[in-house]
């Protein structure tokens, strides 16, 4: 006969393992509570301020830099920012405004080349949890003349997740002042057009018709068809759920005036790629019989997945209706706050146009001799809602350390 040894009934205190250790207090966000509520807790705090956040612990900066947490801040779409760059990022920290919390925060700046200065009219690309600055206008002390802008190929990459900045694969073309647009589809930035364009320089420089097609996923540049003919300074956007790369705006020659000062000869059409079979297509004049070309600065934004389109000819607001081709006169800028003249900046945020100013309350040219090191100024950003027909304000103390020139900035959307 077999005996079996019966274990006692268990009390319903006991367990059949050992409750799991707790985690080091290293690893603990915020004391008595779990690590994730306290994430959640963390993911509400406006992204402007994470860089401060980090500092507070190692806990905190883990958590604050990690992927699956950028990708929760990603999925909540709750940061609007606005990444303006003054001027050369490798020289000049870049900013980001957070419109919702009306918070700064400071960039580190590009990294930088010995033999290259001045870089302008680039493209700041937001992808993801990253932003992609591409080609630009410079001055090179390798080439000759010095005294005149070369197109710049490089293209860097930097990281919101780890505050970095990184190289990435050049261009085949170089190129400034171009149109670009974002394939989400496929994980692809599409650049078109462009040239050696510079604003010391106006109407000087050359224009291109390469296009490329750039896989973040792999780093590799593709050339594909060239556009229909020489075009700079345009913008690019994508229609029809991402099948239509569409080119508006810009310039394609240059004249000049008794033989001497050049001028540029905008365009008044369009241009559409299919992105399947690569094939370009022009559309119609933009711009009606009698009607003069307007080439003030053209900003692109998203409402629901369809393209806005804004242009800002001195204080005057455009929309460029697809349908009809057209230019349509849509506002003006209020001059309550911006006297007739100002310098602006335009980006498109969540569906509206953010104009950006400085107030004239300031002797800026005495603050600077005053206080070098100190932030000073005030910014201004009037904002109109196209469905509303209205406008409202949000001023800011500014973080440059000095008056910057609006006009030249690089103004770029990013959501997180």
């Amino acid at each position: 006969m077999i005996s079996v040894a019966i274990p006692p009934p268990s009390s319903p205190d006991d367990s059949s393992s050992p409750p799991p250790p707790p985690p080091p207090s290293s690893s603990i966000l915020i004391p008595g509570l779990p690590n994730e509520v306290s994430r959640t807790i963390l993911s509400i705090v406006p992204y402007a301020h994470h860089a401060r956040l980090k500092s507070t612990s190692k806990s905190w900066k883990s958590a604050l830099s990690s992927k699956s947490f950028l990708n929760t801040l990603l999925g909540q779409n709750r940061n609007n920012l606005i990444c303006i760059f003054p001027q050369d990022p490798s020289i000049a920290s870049p900013y980001l405004f957070d419109v919702n919390a009306v918070a700064w925060c400071p960039l580190p700046p590009m990294p930088c080349n010995p033999h290259v200065y001045g870089l302008c009219n680039f493209a700041a690309v937001p992808f993801g949890p990253h932003i992609y600055i591409i080609g630009g206008s410079l001055f090179d002390t390798r080439s000759f003349p010095i005294n005149r802008p070369s197109s710049s190929s490089s293209t860097f990459r930097f990281n919101f997740r780890d505050f970095s900045w990184e190289n990435r694969a050049p261009m085949i073309s170089p190129r400034g002042s171009f149109a670009y647009a974002v394939v989400p589809s496929s994980g692809n930035i599409v650049v078109a057009g462009g040239g050696s364009r510079h604003t010391v320089f106006a109407a000087a420089g050359s224009r291109i018709r390469a296009v490329e097609r750039y896989d973040v996923v792999e780093d590799q540049w593709e050339e594909l068809d060239p556009l229909p003919c020489f075009r700079a300074g345009c913008v690019g956007f994508m229609e029809r759920e991402g099948e239509e790369f569409w080119v508006v705006g810009g310039y394609s020659a240059s004249r000049t005036v008794s033989g001497v000062f050049p001028v540029d000869e905008y365009c008044r059409d369009a241009a559409v790629m299919g992105l399947e079979d690569g094939a370009w297509r022009e559309v119609g004049d933009t711009w009606g019989d009698g009607e003069n070309v307007r080439a003030g600065k053209i900003v692109v934004g998203d409402d629901s997945g369809s393209p806005l389109v804004f242009m800002l000819d001195g204080n005057e607001i455009f929309r460029y209706d697809m349908s009809s081709n057209h230019w349509e006169y849509e506002s003006r800028v209020p001059p309550k706050k911006a006297p007739l003249g100002s310098a602006f900046g335009i980006v498109v945020v969540s569906g509206e146009v953010y104009v950006l100013s400085h107030l004239y309350d300031d002797d800026f040219a005495e603050t600077r001799r005053s206080r070098p090191y100190k932030k000073t100024g005030t910014m201004c950003f009037q904002i109109y809602n196209p469905k509303k027909k209205t406008w409202r304000t949000l001023v800011t103390k500014s973080p440059f350390t000095r008056h910057i020139d609006i006009t030249s900035a690089v103004l770029s959307s990013i959501r997180l």
